[in-house]
């Protein structure tokens, strides 16, 4: 009797367990809606649009007035919510400003916008009408791109800045060819010209060069475990981005799927024809990234991750195709052509260091500012 009261308990707890995780991994914030809804008000954080003399609009979201001002500028694909493991620490540090650059969030979605230039100078001018003298900007990947051009062109207003494992040189002609990030940019490119009648997201699971990752001995496991089953998942309701719900956040998978949301799809707010310009250039506007970075003259902390664990030690897969933004020699030379620059390296992170490691991220900002202010004094 009492093997079978053990029995029962355990299978019970076991039950209870299974439940927790399939709910958790259900219910997880992937996309930011929850932080939105639930908690960003909590924050005093409000969200506001900058509309400028031609009709564009630059979407923000601007928090209390608690320290010193600082622009946050997040990567490709997602919105100034990417910022939402940081923000409840950020917030009451820092007068926080998140924004939406052009082609994302509620942001314009105008292809003509869609280069470095332009919206360099028009986050330079929100900037200087909206935010003050002294701001500090800290941009993540293609955010890191641009506050590194705003440093360069518009250095008045700035008192420094972050750059965030920036895709410097990986995303230059002849060098990009060889990354993944442009692997999927090739993919954007051939969906909006072969014009299929199928959707991005249907687009994506089938080209996605992350797959590769997966597959191994031949075995198509992307098919198998990602592709077959998000499939299924979307055919049901096609208005959103399925979460598979027997993969934990921590594995990354439902993250990757929700980076296919998109405003052709109605799935999400990213333009599609944004990242059309990193395949063929035009968001650079031939712009040099080396000049760029020399004309930088203010304190600058530059953020690079370690080597993802599926090459490690190396930043490459075995083909030699580049798996990160960045390698060991990228980060290097960027610290070389930054005159008042520092490098901070080793954060066990995949790209996203303010998602993976926010404490560490927020913790070595605010020692960059510290020693920025005992030089001054």
């Amino acid at each position: 009797m009492k093997i079978l009261k053990f029995i029962v308990i355990f299978l019970f707890i076991i039950i209870i367990m299974a439940v927790f995780y399939i709910f958790r991994n259900i219910n997880y914030d992937y996309s930011g809606d929850k932080f939105l809804k639930n908690k960003s008000s909590k924050l005093g954080l409000e969200e506001k649009q900058f509309r400028l003399d031609d009709g564009s609009v630059i979407n923000y979201a601007e928090g209390p007035d608690n320290g010193p001002d600082i622009v946050l500028l997040h990567g490709q694909m997602v919105d100034w919510k990417d910022y939402r493991a940081v923000l409840p620490k950020l917030t009451k540090e820092f007068h926080v400003f998140a924004l939406d650059y052009y082609g994302h969030g509620k942001s314009s979605k105008n292809p003509d916008l869609y280069n470095i230039e332009r919206i360099s100078s028009d986050i330079a001018l929100f900037i200087k009408e909206k935010v003050g003298l002294s701001t500090i900007i800290s941009g993540h990947s293609s955010g890191a791109l641009i506050t590194a051009y705003i440093a360069a062109e518009f250095p008045e207003n700035l008192k420094a800045i972050i750059l965030e494992d920036g895709p410097f040189f990986a995303t230059e002609k002849g060098r990009a060819e060889s990354t993944f990030s442009y692997k999927t940019f090739q993919s954007i490119h051939n969906y909006l010209t072969e014009k299929p009648n199928v959707t991005y997201f249907e687009y994506y699971l089938k080209n996605n060069p992350m797959r590769i990752l997966f597959n191994k001995n031949g075995n198509d496991n992307w098919h198998k475990i990602v592709a077959e089953p998000a499939m299924k998942l979307f055919r049901k309701d096609m208005t959103k981005i399925p979460v598979i719900w027997y993969y934990p956040p921590e594995l990354g998978v439902n993250t990757l799927l929700q980076l296919s949301a998109n405003l052709q799809d109605r799935t999400g707010d990213f333009d599609l024809r944004f990242g059309n310009t990193f395949y063929d250039f035009s968001f650079f506007n031939d712009t040099n990234q080396e000049e760029i970075l020399k004309r930088i003259s203010i304190p600058t902390c530059i953020f690079h991750v370690n080597p993802p664990k599926e090459t490690a030690p190396s930043y490459y897969t075995a083909e030699g195709m580049l798996i990160s933004a960045m390698d060991e020699k990228d980060a290097q030379r960027i610290n070389e052509l930054i005159p008042e620059s520092i490098l901070v390296e080793g954060f066990d992170s995949t790209h996203n260091i303010h998602v993976d490691q926010p404490k560490e991220y927020i913790n070595k900002i605010v020692e960059f500012l510290d020693m920025i202010d005992k030089k001054n004094k």
